[in-house]
């Protein structure tokens, strides 16, 4: 048994207490670790406002030299990493695992690394000069999610820390170790109280409520649930703390009536079923034609068949178990209605512990529980339509907008339809594909501000204007 510790101020920390942390594969320990509290968590805000004034006051190369140095740590510890996402998220060491999270976190924490933002000259005439000044914003606090614990941790601190911001990161419950081991490492070479990482069990202690409204945090990044969303957006009021919320997605796919079924099928497999669906912008409804459903049923089906499932730490496995026994009862409880109105054309029965199969059902409607709610599971409902126009308007009902796409053999035809889809980004024959360099964010309900790019570093400043 591994016990994780805290750090806060540069120091490990233990904390009077600890939680158990389980390996959805097996059911076992994966390890412990310390259950905090509020005092816990003012040491850290603390911690970090005090290191706040040297560290915004550093020079953008210095800056820029200290996140080229952390990003080297990250890729030095790539495989312990990865080996601890496995044990506590359940995804495989191979494919689309937590090798490949670990590789996507050193691309992203580099190109944000190589990221400068600059003075902008508003105006230099007779009449004077006007200069748009970015200014780090102060204490930044980073509440992740499960799916993805070390990737979108890096998401959340590389920008805040490249533009002079200081840092409190508080990873879920379920997937804390990972989180922990990569703030001790990158310590390493960040100056104390920079970086620091608190956690709880949020049972005695709601953590991620106690810092979204902690009256000495300037900015809460998020990401998870739009109900979460909300009550982050409350709890912010208090000191207007600027936010970053990148929430719940329900994205569907259009596939177009020249589209070619066995081409497109693996893509619509990863599109819906990377990270076994456990992914806030994975494809989630998909709807098709009615003059090639079937074709492309079949097709998606036979491809299904090819994927190995089982334990993440066999490196034979390319999709593991669902991660937690609350998202396996929602899939499982989706799934069993979507039984009684559709077809199920592949799985739909619950394995032993929370492993689940790849599942796919036909033969329902946009107010059937499975298309109307967001699974987060390996669960995909596809949908008859008739024409076009019926595709776009089902898939833009939905209270959701994070992400869509469009299939088809025509890509001006492609580009025309997605032109149409209410979401923040929208791919043409393929689902999900975020890049360091695009900003990426979602409409309607499923987020605030956006991430990655240029864009998505000015989240982390405050503009200040300087006339002379």
């Amino acid at each position: 048994m591994t016990f994780y510790s805290a750090t806060i101020d540069g120091t490990p920390v233990t904390g009077e207490a600890d939680f158990a942390v389980l390996d959805p594969a097996t059911g076992e320990l994966a390890g412990r670790a310390p259950n905090m509290g509020g005092a816990e968590l003012d040491r850290a805000v603390e911690a970090a406002r005090a290191a706040f004034p040297a560290w915004s006051a550093r020079s953008d190369e210095d800056l820029q030299r200290i996140c080229a140095a952390v990003t080297s740590r990250i890729e030095e510890h790539a495989n312990e990493l990865a080996n601890i996402i496995t044990r506590e998220q359940g995804k495989p060491l191979n494919g689309l695992g937590s090798r490949w999270e670990i590789g996507g976190a050193i691309a992203w924490a580099g190109y944000t690394t190589a990221l400068s933002v600059q003075v902008k000259v508003l105006q230099d005439n007779s009449e004077g000069r006007v200069e748009l000044h970015r200014k780090p914003i102060g204490v930044v606090g980073s509440i992740t999610p499960w799916n993805f614990p070390v990737m979108i941790a890096i998401w959340h601190v590389m920008p805040a820390l490249r533009t002079g911001n200081t840092v409190v990161i508080k990873p879920s419950p379920l997937t804390p170790l990972s989180t922990l081991r990569l703030v001790e490492i990158v310590n390493e070479v960040l100056p104390p109280g920079v970086l620091n990482v608190v956690t709880s069990d949020d049972k005695s202690f709601n953590l991620g409520a106690a810092m979204a409204a902690h009256p000495r945090i300037n900015k809460i990044v998020f990401t998870g649930s739009s109900a979460t969303g909300q009550k982050v957006m409350q709890s912010a009021a208090g000191n207007i703390k600027r936010l970053t919320l990148e929430l719940g997605g329900n994205d569907a796919g259009i596939v177009l009536p020249d589209a070619d079924p066995k081409a497109i099928a693996e893509g619509l497999f990863w599109g819906a079923f990377i990270n076994n669906g456990q992914t806030c912008a994975a494809l989630k409804r998909l709807y098709v034609h009615d003059s090639i459903h079937d074709a492309v049923c079949e097709a998606l089906v036979d491809y299904a068949r090819t994927i190995p499932v089982g334990n993440g730490m066999e490196e034979t496995s390319v999709l593991g178990p669902v991660q937690n026994s609350m998202q396996f009862d929602k899939v499982s409880r989706l799934v069993a209605d979507a039984t009684t109105r559709g077809k199920v054309l592949l799985g739909g029965a619950p394995g032993e512990g929370l492993f689940y199969p790849p599942t796919i059902v036909s033969g329902l409607t946009n107010g059937d529980p499975l298309v109307y709610e967001e699974q987060f599971g390996p669960a995909l409902p596809v949908i008859r339509y008739h024409d076009v126009e019926e595709a776009i308007t089902l898939a833009n009902d939905s209270a959701n907008g994070l992400g869509g796409s469009v299939w088809s053999s025509d890509i001006a035809a492609a580009k025309a339809v997605a032109s149409r889809m209410a979401c923040g980004s929208v791919w043409i024959n393929k689902h999900g594909a975020i890049q360091p360099n695009v900003p990426f964010g979602g409409v309607k309900s499923s987020g605030l501000g956006v991430e990655f790019g240029e864009e998505g570093l000015l989240e982390y400043t405050d503009i200040q204007v300087v006339f002379s």
